[in-house]
């Protein structure tokens, strides 16, 4: 497992892509306090069934559950909008609405991560980090 990511957010949304896509229920990550928190929001909106952090050296590893055995994964797609080279910065009431509200959108605010329906009830734009539905 390599230790080193240029862009942490998007190996981690690339890993949960892909176990998806192959039908897996867990996968294991290199952790880090921005991609748990990303996780976290997942877990809490339902799109994961959950996650642990597991203490390692040198590093320790985030084990995302997916979905349950059996059953299918909430995930439908998961994508980046802020890249390295371009990063995307959206205004309280500009935040984007994912398929009609089906889905979300993960903002990095002042006060922390949190969906794009947060952020506009607390008045808060940030940068866009992940869309997902």
């Amino acid at each position: 497992m390599s230790l080193q990511s240029t862009d942490q957010i998007a190996d981690l949304i690339t890993r949960i892509r892909n176990a998806v896509s192959v039908g897996k229920n867990e996968i294991l990550v290199p952790t880090s306090k921005l991609k748990a928190g990303v996780v976290e929001v997942l877990a809490k909106n339902g799109y994961i069934a959950g996650f642990a952090i597991e203490e390692g050296s040198p590093r320790g590893v985030l084990k995302i559950t997916i979905n349950e055995a059996g059953t299918n994964a909430k995930i439908n797609e998961i994508s980046k909008v802020s890249k390295p080279g371009r990063r995307v910065y959206s205004a309280a009431e500009d935040l984007p609405v994912v398929k009609s509200g089906r889905g979300m959108v993960i903002v990095s605010t002042s006060k922390g991560l949190m969906t794009g329906r947060e952020a506009k009830k607390n008045h808060l734009g940030g940068e866009i980090l992940v869309k997902v539905w």
